[in-house]
Order: structure tokens, then sequence, then C-alpha cells
């Protein structure tokens, strides 16, 4: 399950107060280390309700796209540690021709990309993203995205699709919030939109322009969806309804040649 090309591939970040060491796993045990740390993200913390296969050891997020993705890890490295520092980060990354073999992407199931056929050979899907609760301040998410780029160049390809996801706690109201907001700011070109196929319920009689007094707009957005956008990613429709997860997932693509020029010069050092 290690990154074609990649297996070998670390880089140590500095941040804040502990080093980040950035890698591709090489194992299943690593598989595995990515799969508990989402589960301790996703159904202890924020309560999703998964279903992964029969067998599924307890303590693990499996699906089965995850044997065709190549899993991105980031570990703390402490002071005194002998070894591998603690996960703290992971994001997955379905590239083109595992998506072939897979039958297609996980975003499939959420939204109709038939919009996107002409991209999808030069496209990976990212998915499962998480960070530990105590390195939340964005050195882990910006050093998986320094991986992500390289990942991006080594293997030639220029798009990015994944979904971003909101919680529905609330009753959804950030989610919509959100989509009258960003569909004035950072919808994607009309040839790239792409309808949900169980759309969030909207309530489409308020729709916020830009800047309305008294609206934050972005500024309660979460923190994934806010550095996507500033990186350049572009919104490609309305919000999904995923039930399992109890969030709205906005789709979101990002393409190499649209990313932020400060970010290409801290990813790619040009």
């Amino acid at each position: 399950m290690a990154a074609a090309g990649m297996a070998d591939a670390a880089l140590a970040i500095q941040a804040g107060t502990g080093q980040l060491d950035v890698r591709w796993a090489s194992s299943e045990d690593d598989v595995r280390a990515a799969q508990h740390l989402r589960y301790q993200v996703f159904a202890q913390e924020l309560g999703a309700r998964l279903t992964p296969p029969d067998g599924t050891t307890r303590g693990l997020d499996v699906d089965r796209f995850d044997a065709f993705c190549d899993h991105l890890l980031v570990r703390a490295v402490l002071p005194g540690d002998d070894g591998d520092g603690p996960l703290v980060g992971t994001y997955r990354v379905l590239g083109p021709q595992a998506a072939l073999r897979a039958g297609g992407l996980y975003s499939d199931s959420e939204f109709d990309l038939e919009p996107l056929a002409s991209l999808r050979p030069q496209a990976v899907e990212l998915g499962r993203s998480c960070v530990h609760p105590a390195w939340r301040s964005g050195g882990v998410i910006m050093a998986l995205w320094s991986a992500l780029c390289q990942y991006m160049l080594a293997h030639r390809l220029d798009t990015m699709i994944g979904c971003a996801s909101i919680g529905l706690d609330d009753g959804g109201y950030m989610a919509g919030r959100l989509w009258r907001h960003l569909r004035h700011t950072h919808l994607a070109a009309p040839q790239w939109q792409v309808n949900p196929r169980t759309p969030l319920p909207l309530d489409d009689a308020v729709d916020l322009p830009p800047a309305v007094p008294g609206v934050k707009g972005m500024a309660d957005a979460p923190p994934l969806i806010k550095g996507y956008l500033r990186c350049g990613a572009r919104l490609l429709g309305p919000p999904a309804l995923d039930t399992a997860f109890n969030t709205a997932d906005l789709p979101m693509m990002l393409r190499i040649d649209e990313l932020a020029p400060r970010y290409r010069k801290h990813f790619f050092g040009s």
C-alpha cells in the first residue's frame, strides 16, 4: 500500500516545539495506524456511525477504498523518542489508475462527477483527512499538503478532488451559510460544476451576497475549508448530505496551475 515510487520519501519539518516526520505508509501496520487515528477522530470525537467490513478489528475506520489508496502519515518526533513517534495526522490519496481498479472514486457515491471526466486521468482524490486534536495549530496540515504537492509533481498529476466536511450539530446552519457565501466567491466554472446525489436540504430563500453587514462569511469556516480556499481551491457545487458521518460534504477541486503563488513557492520552492 505504499505510494508508488514514494515509499522511501520522508520529510522532517519543524513545527512549533516538536518536529514532524512525514512519510508514505509502507506496511500494513502503517495503514492500521492511520485507520486507528481516523477512528479516534471520526467515531469517538465526531460521532460518525462507521460501517466497516465484517471482521474489521475494533477501533479502526476501514472501507473498501483503503486497499487502493496511498496513505500519508505525519508523526510527531518528540524529545527522547527512540523510534516512531505518535501519529498526529493522515490523508489518503486515490490515484487515477488505482481509481480505475477500485471502480471509481469515493466521491462518486456522493456526487455526479461526470462533468470532471476529462480531468480524471490526471486527478487524485483526497480523503479521510484528520489531525489529532492536540496538533491542530496548522503545522500538521501544512506538512501534509507539502507532501501531497510533491506527490503530484512526482507523478505528473495536475488536479486534486475531494470533499470538505461540515458537522451538522447546528442543524446545517453553518453548511448552508458557507454554501450561500462561497457560491458567490469561490464557485468553479460552470463546466466543472457537479450535483449531489443526496443534497443537503437548504433554504434558498436567503441567498447571501459576498458581503452583508453582520454576516461573518468565512470567519467561522472549518480550518480545512479555509486552507483549501487560501491555496486556490474551487467549490464544485452545493453540499451533499452524509448521514453516516452527520456532515454536509462540499465538493472541492484544486488544480496545480491555480495554486496561489505564495503556496506554490512554499510547496514547490518556485
